[in-house]
């Protein structure tokens, strides 16, 4: 029963969201009709415009769990995002570094032989670089909060300012290709991609750049599934989470709890680095998130801060990235801000659900 409830409060949050943005839409004068066909028709409407949704809610996935975790935890997160770019920018690293190719400001590309790894040794490499730089850069602001007791939202905000400009400079002074006008990296090792899906399942179409991301992402949801509810060590987090007196009083550290939530979650959003730089750009390019991280802490609200909740949200919130580009084109007055609408109704819905649900 609880599992259904999961499942179905983000649903009903969203169908409602849907009926007052409607509603909205009238009272501007346009059709609604026509806005949710080219919203939803161009994110189901053919096997590319699927693969591309899935495409956008992969790391939409990884930040919804990175939130979620901390949540269950007491904590908010608000980091995740300064927590991907410095992971991706890492990851990108090892790729050019251990992919065969080193790059100065300078000068052109140096090779260095004795630095090629196979595929088998610099995806797994390049793979725990993202998982362990993520989740090193979200246990600072745990340990200060586990240690001096400094707010972890204020910490995150930091952070994510000294983490994307720190990148940004060694991106701009030592990364970047001489002459290039973009503000990225040189391209990673070839031996550092990931597969792209099309390449195993011959229906999903040739520009659509869907890879194993998006299965490594519904792998973490059953992992911090079993993690949260079926482990030991999942059931101390969120008993701290729940009430960090009783559970202090049980024998369980809350301080030791905050420093392993805000790990484990720093490490989920590391991990969108995979379908970022290993699985479709293949470089770390400065600004490529689209407030990845921000938009985790809604993914997980919507999710109820469960694996499948957030799941389902991620989806959900894939299918306004993809079309609301195609309703600010086709329609007459509504713009593509009609995502973010439903996105805020749906967030509201979700909220008032669960105060009813506690009643």
């Amino acid at each position: 029963m609880k599992i259904l409830r999961e499942i179905f409060s983000p649903l009903i949050a969203v169908v409602a969201a849907f009926i007052v943005g409607g509603i909205i839409v009238l009272l501007i004068k346009d059709d609604p009709l026509q806005t949710y066909s080219l919203l939803i028709g161009n994110s189901f409407g053919s096997l590319k415009d699927i693969g591309w949704t899935l495409f956008y809610a992969t790391p939409l996935i990884f930040t919804g769990l990175a939130v979620a975790v901390a949540f269950r935890c007491g904590l908010f997160n608000i980091g995740a995002e300064g927590q991907l770019y410095v992971a991706s920018f890492a990851t990108a690293w090892v790729g050019i570094t251990f992919g065969g190719v080193i790059v100065k400001v300078t000068d052109e590309y140096i090779h260095y032989p004795w630095a090629d790894l196979s595929p088998f040794l610099l995806v797994p490499l390049c793979i725990l670089t993202a998982i362990v730089v993520g989740g090193l850069w979200g246990a600072i602001p745990g340990f200060l909060r586990a240690r001096f007791g400094s707010s972890e939202v204020i910490n995150t905000i930091m952070l994510n300012f000294i983490g994307i400009a720190l990148v940004s400079y060694l991106t701009q002074y030592h990364y970047k290709v001489s002459g290039d006008p973009i503000l990225e990296t040189a391209p990673i090792g070839k031996a550092a991609y990931i597969p792209q899906l099309k390449e195993y399942v011959s229906f999903i179409p040739s520009d659509v750049p869907l890879n194993f991301a998006f299965l490594i992402a519904i792998l973490m949801c059953v992992l911090v599934y079993i993690f949260l509810w079926k482990t030991k060590w999942g059931y101390e987090l969120r008993a701290v989470g729940a009430n960090a007196s009783a559970a202090e009083y049980g024998g369980i550290s809350p301080k030791k709890q905050i420093i392993i939530a805000m790990t484990i979650s720093g490490a989920l959003a590391g991990m969108v680095a995979i379908n970022e730089v290993l699985g479709s750009r293949h470089l770390y390019y400065d600004g490529f998130s689209a407030e990845l991280g921000f938009l985790g802490i809604a993914v997980a609200l919507l999710g109820r801060n469960h694996p499948l909740g957030v799941f389902v949200a991620a989806i959900f919130f894939a299918v306004l990235m993809r079309g609301e580009i195609f309703v600010d084109a086709f329609t007459r007055y509504v713009s593509k801000d009609i995502g973010l609408i439903l996105q805020a109704i749906a967030i509201l819905f979700v909220a008032c659900l669960q105060k009813y649900s506690k009643k």
